[in-house]
Order: C-alpha cells, then structure tokens, then sequence
C-alpha cells in the first residue's frame, strides 16, 4: 500500500524559515516526478513546485521562486521542501505528490499525480 506522510509543518512568522518533508512507502518511485501542492482557506489547490527523479529537473510556482528550494533523497524515498523568506501568504496546507513522469509541462498540473500525502499545515504570521 503507498503511504505518503507530510512532516515539519508548523507556526512560523514571517521572514523566517521552513523545512517540509514527504517519506513515501509502499513502493520505490523510480522514474517518477515528486511535487508539492498547497491550499490555503477558500482557495483552490496550487502547484508549488516538482522535482524529477534524478533532479535534473526542478519546476516551481512564480510565487515561490527564489525563496523555496525542493529536493529529494531517493534512498530514503524522500522529499523536501526548504522554505526561506515565508510570508504570510504562503499560509496553507502543503500537500505531496507522486506521479510518473509525463513531462516538464505536466509537472505543475496535479492530474499527473496518482498518489497524495495527508497534507501538513504551515501557518506564517505578520
């Protein structure tokens, strides 16, 4: 059965930093793409950023560029999500994924993933 857990959220407040993980289990994810999603209160879920399976390639939103830095550790069948500078707007829950790889373009899209962690909730005061 694959399992995915989100761990590291917490009460932040801005300017200050953020280290999300994602352990996968169940199954090795060879080839696939790993992503972060998040949901803020009334609002739809957004793409943050994504990751390949040699982290050749990185993709991320335009509003986390430069600030979040996603990574992976395929040993550990883990990924992260570094989050620097954290403003209040960055408030939500983040979620991971896991897809196959169907491409840069799809990379954002949350329908190239087939499986979702629980979420892990990052709440950022002014």
């Amino acid at each position: 059965q694959v399992q995915l857990v989100e761990s590291g959220g917490g009460l932040v407040q801005a300017g200050d930093s953020l280290r999300v993980s994602c352990a996968a289990s169940g199954r090795t994810f060879s080839g696939h793409v790993m992503g972060w999603f998040r949901q803020a209160p009334g609002k739809e879920r957004e793409f943050v950023a994504a990751i390949s399976w040699s982290a050749g390639v990185t993709d991320y939103a335009g509003s986390v560029k430069g600030r979040f830095t996603i990574s992976r550790d395929n040993a550990k069948n883990t990924m992260y999500l570094q989050m620097n500078s954290l403003k209040p707007e960055d408030t939500a829950v983040y979620y991971c994924a896991v897809g196959p790889d169907r491409g840069i373009r799809i990379m954002p899209q949350a329908r190239g993933y087939d499986y979702w962690g629980q979420g892990t909730q990052v709440t950022v005061s002014s």
